[in-house]
């Protein structure tokens, strides 16, 4: 029996240092697929510039401190329009708007935020709290030789929009924001009940330390295809192609890390000013079907933003630049030509 014991026991062992072998190679083998595509970023990027339709440069521009990559476009005496990107997305999220705001005459900036893709990654939780965010769009403007432009905006972006326009309503023109809620709206929501508090789950456990980005950074690729083509509601929003371009961009060093230090500061770090009634002329463009954000969040905001129009777009989910191009496009150029 003890003989017995002392086999098992040895086939035990065994066993376990054969599945710790198999997975250390797996890591390893994920790690070096993680940082070759990793490396071919610029030239993705430079396919992916070559695609838009229109001629546009990327470069690296200093502001608050950082240098943030962009991809710049249009005529430099049109009115300027700065397109934020939310998570975990990067500039190439607004490939589909490019190209008609350049054609309607507007010189066209999209930024990779602070801690994305080839924008600089400061190491500091606490760097990502709202308003050194905000204050990385007023740098940006300002590098553009700018003091005022019009913001569009998506998910994360979307909430640096909104408290942009609380403490910087000067240099607002106009304001376009796709599926991200105002913050008193969320605030409101989140008390309310379970139905956002279950939507808005990830958010908790992004709180963890090291797990969240050690899960979507095993396979760069895998998260691509999970958010982008697995949560929208209508599927062919995103080709091979283009999940590639995701994939390369959630793959830069530092970078998952950092894009979830959004959410850690959001948690921890309160802004610096209350909320404000937003002045500017506001369009928010919802899509109806978003998985992580319910339509009670558009409700009673009348009372915070003066003057607001709101637009649905049913059967669309969160991506809804992506899902719905044509129709986001037409509204938004609507909006941006209507004399308010």
């Amino acid at each position: 029996m003890k003989r017995k014991h002392t086999r098992q026991w040895w086939l035990g062992i065994a066993a376990g240092t054969a599945a710790a072998v198999a997975l250390t190679m797996l890591v390893r083998r994920q790690r070096a697929k993680r940082l070759a595509l990793a490396g071919q970023i610029e030239n993705i990027t430079r396919h992916a510039i070559a695609q838009l339709g229109v001629a546009a440069e990327s470069r690296l521009v200093p502001a608050n401190g950082l240098q943030l990559h962009t991809v710049i476009a249009g005529p430099e005496d049109g009115p300027l329009v700065v397109l934020l990107h939310g998570f975990p997305e990067c500039w190439f999220t607004w490939r589909k708007q490019i190209a008609p705001l350049v054609k309607a005459g507007y010189r066209v900036v999209a930024p990779d935020q602070r801690g994305y893709n080839l924008s600089d990654k400061p190491s500091e939780m606490a760097r990502y709290q709202i308003d050194y965010l905000t204050a990385d769009v007023r740098e940006l403007i300002r590098a553009m030789g700018r003091e005022q432009a019009i913001l569009v905006a998506h998910d994360w972006g979307g909430a640096v929009a909104w408290r942009f326009a609380m403490d910087y309503p000067h240099m607002v023109e106009k304001l376009v924001v796709m599926n991200a809620p105002h913050p008193v709206a969320f605030a409101r929501e989140m008390h309310r009940g379970w139905s956002q508090r279950v939507k808005s789950w990830y958010m908790t456990f992004f709180q963890l330390p090291w797990l969240p980005e050690a899960l979507l950074g095993f396979s760069p690729p895998s998260t691509a295809r999970l958010f982008f083509r697995g949560t929208a509601a209508r599927k062919d929003a995103f080709s091979n192609a283009e999940l590639t371009v995701m994939a390369a961009a959630l793959a830069q060093p530092g970078a998952l890390t950092n894009m979830i230090n959004w959410y850690r500061a959001a948690f921890r770090l309160r802004p610096a000013e209350r909320n404000k009634i937003i002045a500017s002329p506001t369009l928010l463009i919802w899509a109806e079907d978003d998985v992580a954000l319910g339509r009670p969040l558009t409700h009673g905001l009348e009372k915070w933003i003066q003057r607001l129009t709101l637009y649905y777009i049913p059967h669309c989910g969160h991506w809804v630049q992506n899902e719905a191009p044509d129709e986001v496009n037409a509204q938004l150029l609507t909006f941006l030509q209507k004399s308010i």
